[in-house]
């Protein structure tokens, strides 16, 4: 498979007020915005991948959804979100795999994990060692 793109699609209950959470509150920088002008579908930029925010569902997503989404200081997230009164579900804290994760919930109830990769985490090391030169 050759993926040249990707994106996660959400269908809200209320489309208005996931448009307002994801782009007011969540503050995820739009990328595109299309359909009719009362009730557009937006994309967001999600890192390295998009968040489709669109049409009507008329029941939220089930309990296993969620959205990861790393960031560079969960705190200051934390700190900025409960600003703009969104309810953090579960504060900052350092989990046992050593990721310093926090969740907050979308208006429909899909669990958004913020996370925090520490400087000193194996994710952010090279563990294979140095690259030699072809033939050593």
């Amino acid at each position: 498979m050759d993926v040249l793109s990707s994106r996660i699609l959400i269908h809200p209950t209320d489309p208005a007020r996931s448009r307002r959470f994801y782009r007011d509150q969540l503050g995820l920088p739009v990328y595109r915005e299309f359909g009719p002008p009362e009730n557009p579908g937006l994309v967001f930029f999600a890192g390295g991948g998009f968040l489709e925010v669109s049409g009507r569902s008329t029941e939220p997503p089930g309990p296993g959804a969620a959205l990861w989404l790393q960031v560079r200081d969960v705190h200051a997230e934390h700190r900025r979100l409960g600003a703009a009164g969104v309810e953090v579900v579960r504060p900052p804290c350092t989990e046992p795999w050593g990721l310093v994760e926090m969740w907050v919930e979308d208006p429909d109830g899909v669990r958004i994990v913020l996370v925090e990769i520490p400087a000193d985490h194996p994710l952010r090391r090279d563990t294979r060692g140095p690259v030699l030169p072809a033939g050593e």
